[in-house]
């Protein structure tokens, strides 16, 4: 079987918001959600970037899902959340993380380096990297920056679509287009430069356009977007226009596909009836932007709605095979799946 590393999950939110469940979710698999140890290692999902991510404030009387299933649409983002009131959910994430690996009993390894990622997937182990989505738990000195650093992190989204003291990301809005506001603060410059000395690999996908084009200006290290789609095939604003693939392929980056229906979709809506053939669009459209050894998967499982020939985690298989009826060869196949996370880890972690 086809291993497969993986962009991004929320698995660490769900255990979060049910602790007194994480057994059940994760050990032995509730029927539920996308991510689990079993199915994950029916799907051949070899790792991936586990995301910390802190829950946002409901907006009284609205519904987003309803929102999403009919386009046009422009949702209301919640105001920036404190480091003081952020801390405590993200390090209680980070503590699930390192839950997962005692609990396993080997079966789900916190890896630190490209090295540590190829030995747990050759010896069946899932490899997890600890991912942040959203800084909103750093604070302006940034010395939770380096405490997160100490416990595993590797890979952070200065932004999530809600404004951080850092930048400001894209709204909920389709149709619509990522330049939507301001770029990087002076917070966020002084991040940029602390993650490129510490190593820790900087996420675009949720930055508005000026926030990207400050990373570009100020970063030593590829562009990656760890799960987006294509803005020419669905014009969400949390997709990436031509000039910003251009950006990342210019740095020998990567995008890893997001399978979110909503981001995939042409009309923008968030319903799972749908085929292979738009997700293949946006591979093809990737592809041709980026090149073969730039372009993997980002799933958002756990996170968003799947195409209904995914479904979960144990869904890769399908995935793996649609690519292979589309005409990708064996050795596109197993860059899209495995290696070119390796390559992009390694040129920016540098081990």
């Amino acid at each position: 079987m086809q291993k497969v590393f993986d962009g991004h999950n929320d698995l660490l939110l769900r255990l979060h918001l049910a602790p007194e469940r994480r057994e059940e979710i994760f050990l032995t698999g509730e029927g539920k959600g996308h991510l689990d140890l079993p199915r994950m290692q029916a799907g051949g999902f070899a790792g991936g970037l586990f995301a910390i991510y802190i829950p946002s404030p409901k907006v009284d009387g609205f519904d987003f899902m309803a929102a999403m299933e009919n386009p046009p649409f422009d949702l209301p983002l919640p105001d920036l959340i404190g480091a003081a009131e952020a801390i405590g959910p993200a390090m209680h994430q980070a503590g699930l993380f390192h839950w997962m690996v005692r609990a396993s009993g080997g079966a789900f390894r916190a890896c630190r380096s490209v090295a540590e990622i190829e030995a747990a997937a050759a010896e069946g182990a899932v490899a997890g990297v600890l991912h942040m989505e959203g800084a909103e738990a750093i604070g302006p000195d940034l010395d939770a920056l380096h405490l997160l650093h100490a416990a595993g992190l590797r890979s952070l989204g200065p932004v999530w679509s809600r404004p951080t003291i850092f930048g400001h990301g894209v709204p909920f809005r389709f149709p619509g287009d990522p330049d939507t506001g301001p770029g990087l603060t002076p917070e966020g410059e002084a991040l940029v430069r602390d993650c490129n000395a510490l190593r820790v690999m900087l996420d675009l996908s949720h930055l508005n356009a000026a926030g990207f084009r400050d990373v570009m200006r100020l970063s030593d290290a590829p562009l990656v977007a760890t799960h987006s789609c294509v803005h020419a095939v669905c014009p969400s604003t949390r997709n990436l226009t031509d000039w910003q693939l251009d950006a990342i392929a210019e740095t020998d980056g990567m995008v890893g596909l997001n399978f979110a229906t909503c981001f995939l979709r042409p009309d923008g809506r968030d319903g799972a009836d749908m085929g292979w053939e738009v997700v293949m669009r946006h591979l093809d459209h990737l592809l041709d932007r980026l090149g073969e050894d730039r372009v993997g998967f980002g799933s958002d499982f756990d996170g968003a709605t799947m195409p209904e020939g995914i479904g979960d985690v144990a869904g890769l298989p399908r995935l793996v095979q649609a690519c292979r009826n589309h005409g990708y060869g064996a050795a596109l196949v197993e860059k899209l799946a495995f290696g070119n996370w390796m390559r992009v880890l390694r040129r920016t972690w540098g081990a």
